[in-house]
């Protein structure tokens, strides 16, 4: 047990391998499909596994379940920015058109001005 630590003696803070954290705590993705976020509780533990593509080491940090509070339900005014940094995101800044998609950032327009020059030559 390479990450077994629950003492936090070696990482700071308890540190259990990957699938081995003790019930009650949960990552943020895990509190998320709860509807629960952090609430400003600080980090109770982490968990540690190696990377298989990188070579490096991945952590997850674990919060406290009863002390997480319930995530803040939008507001009209946050829907209206939400709806127009999507609608942002749509505008092609070459033709200024609402391209009806999101726009790769690979390309940074839309793909009917991306391919006009392949077809003017």
């Amino acid at each position: 047990m390479r990450f077994y630590d629950p003492a936090g003696a070696k990482y700071g803070i308890p540190t259990y391998p990957y699938r081995l954290a003790p019930d009650g705590l949960a990552t943020r993705r895990q509190l998320r499909m709860r509807d629960l976020r952090p609430g400003g509780q600080d980090i109770t533990a982490q968990i540690m596994w190696p990377s298989r593509r990188r070579r490096c080491l991945r952590v997850a940090y674990l919060y406290r379940i009863d002390l997480a509070k319930p995530v803040r339900p939008m507001t009209p005014a946050k829907w209206a920015a939400l709806a127009l940094a999507n609608a942002a995101r749509r505008l092609c800044p070459l033709c200024d058109t609402d391209a009806g998609y999101t726009i790769p950032t690979s390309l940074g327009c839309c793909v009917t001005c991306a391919d006009a020059p392949q077809f003017a030559a």
